[in-house]
């Protein structure tokens, strides 16, 4: 009942293509070493805000376009996860910025909708290895921080990755209550 649910709305939904390389981890922390895909993404950059009030400003910008508020008025579908990308300060707290990127439907790749909001931009993106580790619930700001503090911990000595950017991750769409999956990756440099 609620995949139809949730198909009537989002129409149809992709997932992003990677590729698992390994998997790894010790006690509580599991993660797994993927390669995901480039290719283009809408992206909306939010900052001066905290985290969690700039993802509620982002992302129905994002929805909006998805759901045919662009040039040929059409509604694209979905593709999960959602990313976004914070700048962690040395301290591990986070900085009052986000990069939202979308992985434009397949079959939009080589031609994509030009979004009507201009805050919206359409941008390439090589594929990135990432450090993933994934968990559930609503994710708030200190979620994801502190799970990305525990993959640092749990890759310390044996992997490198940038340090000044990591992407949080989202798969379900808000009225989903049970079974949310959320994920942090780390880049691999």
């Amino acid at each position: 009942m609620l995949g139809m649910i949730r198909n009537s709305l989002f129409g149809s939904v992709e997932t992003w293509p990677w590729q698992v390389l390994s998997k790894g981890g010790k006690e509580e922390v599991t993660y797994e070493e993927r390669t995901c895909e480039g290719g283009k993404f809408a992206t909306v950059e939010v900052t001066d805000k905290p985290v969690d009030e700039a993802l509620r400003e982002a992302m129905p910008k994002v929805m909006k376009y998805v759901g045919g508020t662009n040039d040929k008025g059409i509604g694209m579908g979905m593709t999960v996860p959602i990313s976004f990308a914070v700048f962690p300060s040395d301290d591990g707290s986070l900085q009052k910025k986000i990069k939202v990127w979308f992985r434009i439907p397949n079959q939009f790749q080589s031609d994509p909708p030009v979004p009507s909001d201009n805050s919206i931009k359409i941008e390439e993106r090589e594929s990135i290895t990432v450090y993933s580790t994934q968990f559930g619930g609503y994710a708030k700001e200190a979620d994801y921080v502190a799970q990305a503090a525990q993959l640092r911990t749990a890759l310390e000595g044996t992997a490198t990755y940038r340090s000044h950017i990591y992407f949080c991750t989202g798969y379900d769409p808000p009225m989903k209550p049970i079974g949310r999956r959320n994920e942090v990756w780390l880049v691999k440099t």
